[in-house]
């Protein structure tokens, strides 16, 4: 299915949040993801379905100082 990742259209297979992050092979604990408008907590990232042109941010914090 077509997504919207970033700004980019991709064509992915996962189904949910979890999947698509992993299937990056990013490090869920430095990410925030943002769906649609709504920031998804991550307790729910494997529960949250994507579906066909929805648009997701997917943001990493790096530490510093």
């Amino acid at each position: 299915m077509e997504v919207i990742v970033n700004g980019k259209i991709e064509e992915i297979e996962s189904e949910t949040i979890l999947k698509l992050i992993l299937g990056k092979s990013l490090n869920p604990n430095t990410l925030v993801i943002e769906m649609n408008g709504k920031i998804i907590i991550k307790d729910n990232w494997e529960n949250t379905k994507i579906k066909q042109n929805d648009k997701i941010e997917i943001l990493n914090f790096v530490g510093g100082g």
